[in-house]
């Protein structure tokens, strides 16, 4: 049985409305920071409740030997093709959301406008050399379809694809983008993200070069981060919220360091909202990782008792999203809402391509 003040905090915490908070539309970044690692670091202690204004290639100061940094080695594919509706060859956004079957050529794709494509139709591309025939719906956007094109479809999306940037941004893909939404320790024969671990995206090949010197583990797991990425939750009360399933892996030669690293009491460090789901996905009740394979619909959100996760890199995420409740789980609700409020007042650069913190 738990103190009415006690269940009285646990349930203001289920709340989506105690994480909301504004900020000016300025504030958005709709490009990366270059050099990536320039980027502006807000440093959370959980502890004492103090914040440190620092710059991100500062992060070296807070590992020490032994310490584990844990990547998601996701590669992100230019997922959004435009084609051609048959007989009106009116323009079709397709996103190409999950690879379904490899030998049905069947995905689950986005179309806009979903209104003009029903099921039967057919959409063209690339000069009309193969094609997407519509066979069922799914959600409002959603759709099943079958290729006309028998091979490596990533292939063909690396060729003809755009990434596909948030809807926030208010900006057209770029042909700089396939680069800038790519982390460095992106793994090509990974490939399966519609949207990258954004917390990755200030690390440079220099930056973990330095910390590999200090004697940091650079682990790798892989989370394919699909749609959920751009979705919000919609309930006010959060155990309502269902997470869209991704798939993720966690080899024995990582699910091994981060536990030698949790054994000799050294910091396991998250990389970004996917790593923490795939490491607490992967956790057995002895609070150890077990090397683990397979799709993972965990949400994270205050109160949340975290077995593997120490710490964790993020970027400062927009209101609604389960990434803001990850981060909110980790450093406390008042914590974080002070740290938006300090962000925003700040002047950080916020969302995929912002500034980001480190929670210790």
């Amino acid at each position: 049985m738990c103190s009415e003040l006690y269940c009285g905090e646990m349930l203001l915490r289920t709340k989506l409305s105690s994480f909301r908070y504004t900020y000016p539309k300025q504030a958005i970044a709709k490009f990366p920071a270059d050099p990536r690692d320039s980027s502006r670091l807000l440093v959370v202690h959980r502890t004492s409740g103090e914040l440190e204004h620092r710059t991100f290639r500062d992060i070296v100061d807070y590992f020490h030997r032994g310490d584990c940094l844990v990547v998601n080695d996701t590669w992100v594919y230019p997922a959004l093709l435009i084609g051609k509706k048959e007989r009106t060859h009116a323009p079709i956004e397709v996103i190409l959301a999950r690879e379904l079957s490899r030998e049905g050529n069947l995905w689950e794709v986005l179309v806009e406008p979903a209104r003009k494509v029903r099921i039967g139709n057919k959409i063209y591309f690339d000069n009309n050399r193969f094609y997407a025939e519509i066979i069922d719906n799914t959600t409002s956007r959603g759709r099943i379809v079958r290729f006309s094109y028998s091979g490596d479809l990533y292939k063909v999306a690396e060729r003809l694809g755009n990434m596909v940037l948030p809807p926030y941004m208010q900006r057209q893909p770029e042909e700089g983008d396939k680069e800038w939404y790519q982390t460095v320790f992106a793994n090509p024969e990974k490939i399966g993200s519609l949207a990258p671990p954004t917390a990755g995206l200030h690390f440079t090949g220099e930056l973990l070069e330095q910390l590999r010197q200090k004697g940091v583990h650079i682990v790798s797991i892989t989370l394919h981060i699909g749609l959920g990425a751009f979705e919000t939750i919609e309930v006010e009360d959060l155990s309502k919220h269902t997470m869209t399933s991704e798939y993720f892996e966690v080899s024995p030669q990582a699910a091994d360091l981060i536990n030698r690293a949790l054994r000799n009491r050294k910091r396991v460090c998250a990389v970004g909202c996917s790593v923490v789901r795939a490491l607490e996905s992967s956790a057995l009740t002895t609070g150890v990782v077990k090397p683990s394979r397979g799709w993972t619909d965990r949400f994270i959100y205050p109160p949340y008792e975290f077995r593997i996760v120490q710490s964790m890199i993020t970027n400062f995420h927009p209101p609604n999203s389960p990434s803001l409740l990850v981060g909110a789980a980790l450093a406390g609700p008042e914590l974080i809402t002070k740290v938006y409020r300090t962000a925003v007042k700040e002047g950080y650069r916020l969302f995929a391509y912002g500034d980001a913190m480190l929670i210790l």
